[in-house]
């Protein structure tokens, strides 16, 4: 076990060695001069900035949160305008021959200049010789550094607006959606049931206590009758990060605020943070139920949990309940969702994918889940999925908005 972990630290490291040199090549040598100014800077930044993306990554073990802050700003940051950095320079490799085929104003000039061949008579016969196919001229070195720079700052620029705007939309905070669902079993009296549902809230070395009072803010805005956490409030311990969870105290709504544990809650120590939002007057839903007006409300642990034999217990929140009622199920990871369907849960609520977060992460997280964001049936039973109200390593989303998420329950009966 030791050895592949060893072997996996090696691959990383060699990875982000690589791409390091590669940005290194198209972002400093190409376009600069030896021994300029943005060469030497270029080339300190090269070795800098991975290592301080290693710094953040390996921060939340390593160092106390007002440590890790500081490696986690332009660490986790770094990481996001690599990617995109990475994307526009494969563009650039697409386009770079083409610009350099592309005749330069010089040669254009020249061309525009030169006599028009002379037309033989008709008394003078066209001398048979045959063609000599003349190669086109290589590109002047001026004309591979103009190229080599438009190349680089489209991509960095592209990269900074792309990281810059995802980033405004995480720090903005998340902004409300509405979803209807409806629901067989559902009793007309409860039809119109407005659940706020927020998970992947992630307080951490970036996101604080002001991240958590606009989350706050947006749902009492809102007015539901019922809140749920489903997972991955935190990421750090409670001594560090008690006090940024605070504003969870000022949740309001008619039936009050559960929780369920996430996987990242088991990274950072899962029973005191249970107790800790206790104290706050939210309801931990340990592998548990609680029988609400109209349906019952069920939660389970996360799968992170197994390893400390703290794991899901789906008979145990589920197994003696009354088939005829309604289940809604809060459950932090989408996979679930087949043990679900399998105790007739009627509607499962989960976060966990960020909805990929950072384009085209989507992807990669259609492997990993049975769906990324949004609601899809499964037999019988329906899965939402928010993409979640925070972010994970870089505060940056693309392409995947954070949402906290209004749930209408629809009686069909009403």
């Amino acid at each position: 076990m030791i050895v592949l972990v060893v072997l996996g630290v090696l691959l990383v490291l060699a990875l982000l060695t690589l791409v390091h040199w590669y940005l290194w090549r198209r972002l400093v040598r190409d376009v600069s001069a030896p021994g300029g100014r943005w060469r030497r800077t270029g080339t300190v930044l090269a070795f800098v900035l991975p290592l301080l993306s290693v710094g953040a990554l390996i921060g939340g073990r390593a160092f106390p949160t007002a440590v890790e802050r500081w490696f986690a700003w332009p660490g986790y940051l770094w990481l996001a305008v690599l990617l995109y950095l990475l994307l526009g320079l494969a563009v650039g490799e697409l386009v770079r021959p083409l610009l350099l085929r592309l005749p330069s104003r010089a040669a254009r000039a020249v061309a525009a200049d030169a006599p028009a061949p002379a037309v033989p008579t008709a008394e003078e016969p066209v001398p048979d010789t045959p063609a000599v196919p003349v190669a086109p001229a290589a590109p002047s070195p001026e004309r591979r550094l103009f190229v080599a720079r438009a190349v680089a700052i489209g991509a960095s620029g592209a990269a900074a607006a792309v990281v810059g705007n995802g980033m405004y939309g995480v720090l903005r905070g998340p902004r409300l959606k509405q979803v209807t669902v409806p629901l067989a079993k559902l009793p007309a009296g409860a039809d119109g049931y407005r659940i706020a549902v927020v998970s992947d809230i992630h307080l951490g070395p970036i996101l604080g206590r002001a991240h958590t009072q606009r989350i706050v803010d947006t749902i009492n805005a809102a007015k539901p009758d019922l809140i749920t956490i489903v997972g991955d409030l935190v990421d750090g311990t409670v001594p560090e990060l008690g006090r940024d969870a605070e504003p969870l105290a000022q949740l309001r709504a008619r039936d009050g605020a559960y929780f369920v544990t996430g996987n990242h809650e088991y990274f950072s120590g899962a029973a005191p943070w249970v107790d800790f939002v206790r104290e706050l007057g939210v309801h931990p839903l340990q592998n548990a139920r609680v029988e609400l007006g109209g349906f019952d409300l069920a939660g389970v642990n996360d799968i992170a949990g197994e390893r400390e034999g703290d794991g899901p217990d789906f008979g145990r929140a589920l197994g003696d309940r009354d088939p005829a009622r309604t289940a809604v199920l809060l459950s932090h990871q989408p996979v679930t969702i087949h043990d679900a369907v399998r105790h007739g849960v009627d509607l499962q609520l989960s976060g966990h994918t960020h909805g990929g977060q950072l384009w085209p992460g989507n992807y990669v997280a259609e492997l990993a889940n049975p769906t990324v964001a949004g609601l899809e049936r499964y037999g019988d039973t329906q899965l939402y999925v928010t993409r979640g109200a925070g972010a994970w390593g870089p505060p940056v989303r693309v392409g995947a908005p954070s949402d906290i998420t209004i749930v209408t329950l629809a009686s069909l009966r009403a």
